[in-house]
């Protein structure tokens, strides 16, 4: 039967590629679908959160820098598909998803030499390189952006857009109304830059705050996360400053509470940041990572400030003196930030999961289907044939 067959989620490397595995697997197991993780040697489980859930862990590498390390990760990604290619006999899935990065290339490629269907899940509005080499093999490719570059013409058909699956207490946080600062109360300012914060923003915002007028200063409630070697530094630039409230972490545990909470982020683009601004609806001030792969940050920012929901600033362009300027116009006009708000939160969902795990049952049904049609099921002593 075709529940009997486990749908494999092949995910590794970062946690912006790994939560979405994980969200996918809690509702396909829902669903009564069996679960497999297939990860790197490196790869997180999903622990204690999913312990039904088996792990297999095989061999893959991202190419290294110079001859001697793109050797190296070719021979890892090619023992990898070979130890694979023995998990497609022995589990003989019904489809196989895969989430980007280099720890999904080997269990993507194996699916597709033996003919089982495939979805890749790209988070970012640039196809990531990893998905690039595979997108020809998927029968699906689920994206989170309407808008996705690096995407072959003969693939496009291929795209679904099924959203970037949200943590739960993000999602929970789906309904929380946004109500813009009035004239004179606080002003709630939450700044992230990924879990260990970001440098140039502990180096950029207090000399742009420092630059507001004192009443506007005085108004605002500032919760900012920096590196943990930065604290210190950081805590002495607002020193005398006069702000509302200053709260200063290298990690926020109650993120979801405090994204509910605010009433303007300043933060990096990141597929994952993305998608928890627009599933609560809060309008930010996006600071793209420069250095990210294909710059596919400046290419999602891109996309949130078209549609009114963001303002972009590149970092070259992020001076004190600009984001200074830029805080004053937008904490000085609350229609501005409410229409922002509203625009991130009609933009963002809190289903691509189910979204997502709509795609991929579709799939495995169809399979079986055309696998019972045409009498050609494929066993598992042919899958590597």
């Amino acid at each position: 039967m075709p529940h009997d067959k486990p749908i494999l989620l092949a995910a590794g490397g970062t946690g912006g590629h790994f939560f979405p595995a994980e969200a996918l697997a809690r509702e396909l197991l829902a669903r009564g679908r069996a679960v497999t993780l297939v990860t790197d040697r490196r790869g997180q489980a999903f622990g204690d959160s999913l312990p039904e859930v088996p792990v297999h862990r095989i061999q893959a590498a991202a190419p290294g820098g110079g001859l001697l390390g793109k050797v190296k990760a070719a021979v890892q990604l090619g023992i990898g598909t070979i130890e694979a290619r023995a998990l497609m006999r022995q589990l003989d899935p019904c489809a196989v998803v895969g989430f980007g990065g280099y720890p999904s290339v080997p269990t993507v490629f194996a699916a597709g030499r033996a003919g089982i269907p495939t979805v890749l899940h790209e988070q970012n509005a640039v196809l990531g390189r990893a998905n690039r080499m595979l997108a020809g093999r998927a029968r699906r490719i689920a994206v989170a952006f309407p808008e996705m570059a690096a995407v072959r013409d003969a693939d496009r058909a291929k795209l679904v857009r099924t959203g970037n699956p949200v943590r739960p207490p993000i999602a929970a946080r789906r309904d929380a109304g946004y109500a813009a600062p009035s004239a004179d109360g606080p002003v709630r300012l939450l700044v992230t830059g990924g879990s260990q914060g970001a440098r140039v923003f502990s180096e950029i915002i207090p000399e742009a705050l420092r630059r507001l007028p004192g009443a506007l200063r005085a108004r605002i409630e500032l919760a900012q996360q920096c590196r943990p070697e930065e604290l210190d530094a950081t805590r002495a630039r607002y020193q005398g400053m006069g702000l509302g409230a200053l709260t200063l972490e290298s990690f926020f545990r109650d993120m979801p509470d405090r994204l509910a909470a605010c009433h303007l982020a300043v933060t990096r683009a990141g597929a994952s940041t993305v998608a928890e601004l627009t599933c609560i609806g809060r309008p930010a001030l996006l600071v793209p990572y420069p250095h990210a792969m294909d710059d596919h940050q400046t290419a999602n920012a891109r996309q949130l400030a078209a549609v009114g929901a963001a303002w972009l600033i590149p970092q070259p362009d992020f001076t004190a003196e600009t984001l200074a300027e830029r805080l004053t116009g937008l904490l000085s006009d609350p229609a501005a930030l409410a229409h922002a708000a509203r625009a991130a939160h009609g933009w963002g969902s809190d289903d691509a999961a189910v979204r997502l795990a709509d795609a991929v049952v579709e799939l495995c049904g169809r399979h079986c289907q055309e696998d019972g049609a045409n009498g050609n099921r494929i066993e598992p002593s042919e899958a590597a044939e």
